[in-house]
């Protein structure tokens, strides 16, 4: 559904990549009212269209952006784009910034714990945060075979290693991206990025053809920031790599252009395909992931940042995980009571 016009000024946090240009071309044809703050050190300027007014400002400069935000009369809020990770030095916050790290401790979570924190305070602050698949679910990755090439039975393999290697690696708040070959984890993601994630693959894979790219949701993703995202540069990286293809969950990871993917890949001759966590993982092995997220969820600040009660916004989830976390937490608390 489009959003319209009456519905409140969007305010456009802009990184890196080209989703910040496609949301403002969407609410340029769509005439929502709109602002854009683009981060220095990060959003790329040659990437934002040169139609619209931008502001820029450091990632530090909290109080800067809150004022223009407030100025702007913006009611939402999108975060899109990548941002690398910042130490406090690179960040030299203003006061108001120095007030958000020491509320959320920069150093103390993974980057979805850290965002679910920035996103509850910035509500605090009287704005609403969206994701940017909130606006435009049409960027949200579509299931089934995308390419000409489909994948080996060996290659189906892999990918559902990899989706439940990933799945694993999320619960952990680490990262969202594995690659496998023939059975074997090549390389998992960390903080460097899936670009250098492939990158460092290349040293690691094995003699022999094969080799696929995972990527899913973490459990516990904050969906309204750092969705998992693949582009056109993705299949461009994997081919360069020597991978055979990409594995992507389908409907909770962002394809930033699914026509250019397409044909990139055909032309490439590597196969994306779209994949589902009942596809990938047993019923049992989900109920048992998602037992596990809400025992991660009482013990550690992954999913549980938040003050009591306060997290509503926060922890929306799709249909299919939402029941099953909160199942999960009563069954802990369940356990706890019998202990007693």
């Amino acid at each position: 559904m489009q959003e319209k016009a009456q519905q409140g000024k969007l305010g456009i946090i802009a990184g890196a990549g080209v989703l910040p240009a496609r949301l403002i071309r969407f609410c340029q044809e769509t005439e929502r009212p709109f602002c854009v703050m683009a981060l220095k050190n990060h959003a790329e300027k040659e990437k934002l269209p040169q139609d619209c007014k931008i502001q820029w400002v450091r990632i530090g400069a909290v109080g800067e952006a809150y004022r223009l935000m407030k100025s702007q009369q913006v009611t939402d809020i999108v975060m899109i784009g990548s941002v690398r990770r910042p130490s406090v030095r690179e960040i030299f916050p203003d006061w108001m910034g120095w007030r958000l790290i020491g509320k959320v401790g920069l150093g103390k979570k993974g980057d979805d714990g850290l965002l679910r924190r920035v996103i509850y305070e910035i509500e605090k602050l009287g704005f609403r945060v969206r994701g940017i698949h909130d606006l435009m679910p049409e960027l949200l990755a579509p299931a089934g075979v995308w390419t000409e090439k489909q994948p080996t039975l060996t290659e189906q393999s892999d990918i559902r290693r990899g989706f439940l290697t990933a799945k694993l690696l999320g619960m952990a708040d680490v990262g969202q991206s594995v690659i496998v070959q023939n059975g074997l984890v090549l390389a998992v993601e960390g903080i460097e990025g899936t670009k250098a994630l492939i990158e460092r693959s290349k040293a690691l894979r094995r003699k022999g053809t094969g080799g696929v790219l995972v990527k899913t949701m973490k459990p516990c993703q904050e969906t309204r920031a750092d969705m998992p995202t693949i582009g056109v540069s993705t299949v461009e990286s994997a081919f360069e790599a020597g991978l055979k293809g990409i594995a992507v969950e389908a409907d909770k990871v962002l394809a930033t252009d699914v026509e250019g993917i397409v044909q990139k890949a055909d032309k490439l001759g590597l196969f994306v395909v779209g994949v589902s966590e009942t596809e990938m993982l047993s019923d049992k092995l989900v109920r048992l992931m998602s037992e596990t997220v809400g025992e991660i969820a009482d013990t550690a600040d992954i999913a549980g940042v938040m003050p009591s009660g306060k997290a509503d916004g926060a922890t929306k989830r799709t249909k299919s995980t939402e029941p099953q976390n909160a199942d999960a937490h009563k069954k802990s608390e369940k356990k706890r009571s019998r202990k007693k």
